[in-house]
């Protein structure tokens, strides 16, 4: 009999990164798909996925594909799945549709015509039908339907696999557990950590980035703190294999936890420090992690090796904000090049004119999505030789436009723009003036 077959999500730029955790959890053959991988193996591996994976949001178990060229022949098809299988009559289902096909232009819609497939099905058989919970249901189904066909699916993970269960303080604009993991492993701290080296996040909002930090280096299973599952009322759960697959996640962290390297995190914002103070509790992780109000300004490398430093700075939407957090983004950069020479760091950004406001060259940049927002992992030596001047490389910028834009015999009009530029190029960065006119001579009163 062929094992099952799965499918992990993810969002767009995470799936080499999910490949790498489902291989290491045992998955012999792993194929990407439209936001996920698929793979194959035995329920072990499925709980180990959910259990484990830092980066997926969901994990499904594939029940069919089913030829839904119409809404009809949806019904039809979900209609025949042995659906008593998986779930008791008096049990509970909710149902996920993505996706369109022929007389299906809704996804509400969708999932009344599966719902109604399956329980006029139980209907039939038994006389009476499953309810419908939205919120903890029994089993929660997802469907996804493409090109005259659709996918079946039980969502073992339930919720969303980011809610870990340790954030109840949050802050502005937090990032998402599964993206803050994805990040670390992008910017290569399992290796850092194992070495010995430190991570410092400066700009640490609700303490995500150093939490999810700390359970990396301590081998902490990130999904050992939920209390519910999509598997928890599905017919084919195996308690035995589950409990057993807890207690060795359980010991490994009480081995873990003292193989954590230090963790600082720091934010100029009190209400901040207190989320990240009260998350990092219920994570476990409180006496692991140095948690403390401070200026950007201030912040230090600590004594020993070099390690990481991680943020997630803001990224501004709008114009006045954007010209507001240039700012920012140089004090950055300055107190990197200043302080945390052999460092390596990585910087997520929405705005990569941002980033060059640091005054470094980015050794990679990786796309991710927060969210619906494009951003950019952008990763960095902190040495010498990455260290670019901004000012002047601003300058020889300018000068090139103006040297392009001025025509031969035009030299006296370009080395007075040169002589005002030079006057005026410091006090327009010292001030942060983003927008101003450059003239060849003094206006008249």
């Amino acid at each position: 009999m062929d094992e099952p077959l799965f499918i992990a999500t993810a969002p767009a730029g995470v799936e080499p990164l999910l490949t790498a955790e489902l291989t290491g959890l045992g998955a012999a053959e792993t194929r990407p798909i439209r936001s996920g991988i698929r793979f194959q193996g035995p329920l072990e591996l499925a709980y180990r996925a959910c259990l484990w994976s830092r980066t997926a949001s969901r994990v499904l178990l594939v029940l069919a594909e089913i030829a839904a060229t119409d809404a009809d022949e949806l019904y039809s098809g979900v209609h025949e799945l042995p659906w008593e299988e998986h779930l008791d009559p008096d049990g509970s289902l909710a149902v996920d549709f993505g996706g369109t096909c022929v007389g299906i232009d809704h996804s509400h819609y969708g999932a009344q015509r599966v719902k109604d497939a399956i329980v006029d099905r139980f209907r039939a058989r038994y006389g009476q039908r499953p309810g419908i919970d939205r919120l903890r249901p029994d089993l929660r189904i997802q469907i996804q339907a493409h090109n005259g066909q659709a996918l079946i699916g039980i969502d073992l993970s339930g919720d969303s696999l980011h809610r870990r269960g340790y954030r109840t303080a949050t802050v502005a604009a937090p990032l998402k557990e599964t993206l803050a993991a994805a990040l670390l492993l992008k910017a290569g701290w399992p290796a850092i950590a194992a070495a010995g080296g430190p991570l410092l996040d400066p700009l640490c909002g609700s303490g995500t980035l150093a939490i999810e930090a700390a359970w990396i280096a301590g081998d902490r299973a990130p999904g050992l703190l939920r209390e519910h599952w999509g598997f928890s009322g599905w017919l084919g759960h195996v308690p035995a294999l589950w409990n057993r697959l807890l207690a060795e996640a359980q010991q490994r962290w009480e081995i873990g936890l003292n193989r954590i390297p230090l963790i600082l995190a720091s934010d100029h914002d009190p209400k901040a420090v207190r989320a990240a103070l009260i998350n990092a509790g219920h994570a476990g992780v409180a006496n692991r992690i140095d948690i403390e109000r401070r200026e950007l300004a201030d912040i230090e490398p600590p004594d020993g090796p070099p390690g990481l430093l991680i943020s997630n700075p803001p990224y501004g939407e709008r114009l006045g904000e954007r010209d507001e957090l240039a700012a920012l983004y140089r004090q950055i950069g300055e107190r990197m090049k200043a302080r945390f020479s052999g460092w390596r760091a990585a910087i997520l950004t929405g705005n990569p004119e941002l980033g060059k406001r640091m005054g470094l060259r980015a050794e990679k940049t990786h796309v991710f999505y927060n969210g619906p927002l494009e951003c950019r992992l952008l990763r960095f030596r902190i040495e010498p030789t990455f260290f670019v001047d901004r000012e002047a490389s601003d300058q020889r910028a300018r000068t090139r436009i103006l040297e392009r834009m001025a025509g031969s015999g035009a030299e006296g009009f370009i080395n007075r723009l040169r002589k005002n530029l030079r006057h005026l190029g410091r006090w327009v960065e010292r001030e942060g003036v983003r927008c101003y006119r450059l003239y060849d001579a003094d206006l008249p009163e």
